[in-house]
């Protein structure tokens, strides 16, 4: 595998804010970059680490993300109170270059970005979050993000999550609560 250049963060570590309101995270995931952009980009392998949702690859198409949080791990751990079993948020896609490059809109926020990158036999993912209106949601989008990429990564290499998707949750929030200046 070749070495990260140092501009790179640590791709299994925290994300980090790249502005005051840019969150950006990175994962090596095994396999291909063709891989990986199934699981970024397909439904049924996406709903397994995100949501589910069909997505007409084409700039401009609108599609829908489905979330069934308590559906991707088991046990699921405790949903806090005031979370709903299903999330469903509206989204459009504004870049597309497979399979290196997605872009989409995302609810209130500027919108995610998913960069791939072939580092070897591994696929590098970037995962930038961009123009988050304020620091609690940046808080939910850092460990949600997070969660969700720890949780593609095991998909991705036949293992389960090493831990239930709540509990990750409650967990990385004060970290990220540290780590993000208020």
């Amino acid at each position: 595998m070749n070495d990260l250049s140092p501009t790179r963060l640590a791709p299994d570590a925290y994300g980090v804010l790249t502005s005051p309101d840019t969150l950006t995270i990175q994962r090596l995931l095994p396999g291909p970059v063709e891989r990986v952009w199934d699981y970024l980009t397909q439904s049924e392998l996406r709903r397994q680490w995100l949501a589910a949702g069909e997505m007409a690859l084409a700039i401009g198409a609108p599609f829908e993300f489905v979330w069934r949080n308590d559906e991707l791990t088991s046990p699921p751990g405790a949903r806090p109170a005031g979370s709903a079993e299903e999330h469903r948020l509206e989204c459009r896609i504004t870049e597309l270059d497979p399979p290196k490059r997605l872009a989409i809109t995302w609810g209130s926020t500027g919108g995610v970005t998913f960069t791939l990158e072939p580092i070897g036999t591994k696929t590098l993912l970037t995962l930038v979050h961009h123009r988050v209106p304020e620091r609690s949601t940046l808080l939910s989008v850092s460990s949600g993000w997070h969660t969700h990429l720890d949780i593609l990564a095991a998909r991705m290499a036949g293992q389960e999550p090493a831990e239930p998707f709540w509990d990750q949750i409650a967990r990385l929030r004060p970290e990220y609560e540290r780590r993000i200046p208020g």
